[in-house]
């Protein structure tokens, strides 16, 4: 068995490779911003941000990330740094290891009004999407926001501060409820019930009424690594086909219309993406803790699920985190490595589940073995509801994804390095299908935002792209005030100061594309609810 006190220290090590004007209080009400005039069925034109974690610190017991998106008693509860981060951040292990690649070091903790140390792009442990930082970026120009409920046992499990259950079923319900929340609390701040910029959504039909009306639409999304508690140990699943038609009738019924099946570790639906390197070493521990085994290979016959490193070499003291014999240990053959696990049977009866309920299927995080088994299966069935939401599967998947009439969108799109991965998604696109480009900012998802770049000149203030009427200066918080060109994405606030960079660097073809990236969601989700 593993020791867990150890563990941890050696998970906190593992997360560092994983890959408008804010007053005090409450904000005074506010009607909804000028936006694009579009009819209900016309095209929807702006920003699509397909994979952000707006609840996601209640991840993993609660106590990871600090701070929250609202409070009820205002700025002052909502941005506060953790209480067992130290008076100067000296015990803030997880933070110290993704800023400084070790346990130790130091950091302020002053939080609102001041924020001396964060948020900034790559601090991943405080919160991105405080609900006034979002509005600037919907008044920017995002129109579809896929809120994606996450949660991971394991990491809950070996992390020792929580306030929350590890169930991760139990996770989703309360950051389900948390939205919720949050969207009555705009509601109140905008003059009543209905009457909030932020409004949960749950078809493309109701998302183009709420984008017409000059609001956001926010589609609920679901990462796990045990849906419905499909674990697995020592290859035996811990779920029935009759449990995961429990487990999709209930997060269809909370509004949840895409999700994930495996992440991170393998499960009793698919085997998952190796994480290469040495961030690899300790998401295989976790894939141990998790399932009885590590990640078992395979000579590769398709793309390849990256290097791994062998384990019989792990170096002192993490060997001594393993209270296994030294001959358990695998030792890898030379790479690439490939993982045996792909789809399984209840797999596959879950993407049919998905199918037959209109829900949009994720391919990041499966093995290559079970993304080319999924789409081959989407393809037999003729369904187009599938995303590649933030990069993390391999680039040959893309043609048959957008065959499909599928979607892809890109993380830490730092626009000296997105019009790359543009060119690529428009290389693999369809003709058949619209295209459209789009992000997947992964905030609060321990990933940092877009960072400077370099010769950046976003001279303040600037226009909406989307809407001349709305101009924009330097973002300001209490008494801290950021400037795009020397901090980059610091929050998700800066997400239109990003917008105006790639505009002034961006081929026009692309930026026809990003307009173009929430019509083409909204039309993949209509063909995958509809059949059409």
């Amino acid at each position: 068995m593993w020791r867990t006190s150890r563990f941890f220290a050696g998970f906190a090590a593992f997360l560092v490779c994983w890959g408008s004007v804010a007053e005090p209080g409450r904000a005074e009400a506010r009607e909804p911003a000028a936006v694009l005039e579009v009819a209900a069925d016309g095209p929807v034109r702006g920003l699509l941000d397909a994979h952000t974690h707006v609840e996601g610190h209640e991840n993993m017991g609660g106590r990871i990330i600090c701070g929250k998106p609202f409070d009820p008693d205002g700025i002052e509860e909502a941005l506060r740094d953790c209480p067992d981060h130290g008076p100067n951040g000296e015990y803030a292990v997880i933070e110290n290891f993704f800023m400084n690649g070790t346990p130790t070091g130091t950091h302020a903790t002053d939080g609102y009004p001041t924020f001396g140390y964060w948020p900034a792009h790559n601090s991943q442990t405080h919160q991105m999407v405080y609900h006034e930082w979002l509005e600037r970026a919907w008044r920017g120009g995002l129109r579809i926001l896929v809120d994606q409920l996450v949660a991971n046992r394991i990491l809950c499990d070996v992390y020792p501060l929580k306030l929350n259950s590890c169930d991760e079923m139990d996770t989703v319900r309360l950051e389900m409820r948390r939205a919720r929340e949050m969207q009555s609390y705009i509601d109140d701040l905008n003059g009543g019930p209905g009457k909030g910029w932020f409004r949960l959504v749950t078809s493309p039909e109701q998302a183009r009424q709420v984008i017409a009306q000059g609001r956001l639409a926010v589609v609920t999304g679901m990462e796990t690594s045990e849906p419905f508690g499909c674990g697995k140990f020592l290859g035996v699943p811990k779920c029935t086909k009759a449990q995961i038609d429990r487990g999709l009738d209930e997060v269809k019924a909370l509004g949840v219309s895409s999700m994930f099946i495996c992440h991170k570790f393998d499960n009793a639906l698919c085997g998952v993406r190796f994480d290469g390197g040495t961030a690899g070493l300790l998401v295989n521990a976790g894939n141990f803790l998790s399932t009885g085994r590590f990640w078992q290979v395979e000579p590769c016959t398709g793309p390849p699920d990256n290097t791994l490193m062998s384990l019989r070499s792990l170096p002192p003291p993490l060997g001594e985190w393993l209270d296994v014999p030294l001959a358990v240990l695998p030792n890898y053959p030379a790479g690439p490595h490939c993982n045996k696990n792909g789809l399984t049977a209840l797999g596959e009866y879950t993407i049919r589940g998905m199918a037959k309920r209109g829900m949009i299927v994720e391919i990041d995080h499966m093995s290559a073995k079970a993304a080319g088994q999924t789409l081959t299966l989407l393809e037999k069935i003729g369904y187009s509801g599938v995303m590649s939401s933030h990069n993390w599967t391999d680039r040959s998947f893309l043609p048959r994804l957008y065959r499909l009439g599928g979607m892809a969108t890109q993380i830490q799109p730092r626009p000296d390095s997105a019009v790359a991965y543009w060119r690529t998604l428009k290389a693999a696109s369809d003709p058949g299908h619209l295209f459209g480009y789009g992000v997947g900012l992964d905030a609060n998802g321990f990933a940092s935002l877009p960072g400077p770049r370099t010769g950046s000149q976003v001279a303040y203030p600037f226009t909406s792209p989307f809407d001349p009427s709305i101009t924009f200066d330097r973002l300001t918080t209490g008494r801290r005030t950021w400037d795009y060109n020397t901090e980059g994405v610091a929050n998700y606030g800066l997400v239109p100061d990003w917008l105006e960079d790639l505009r002034q660097t961006a081929p026009p073809e692309m930026l026809t594309d990003l307009a173009n990236g929430p019509e083409a969601y909204l039309q993949m989700w209509t063909r995958a609810r509809t059949g059409r």
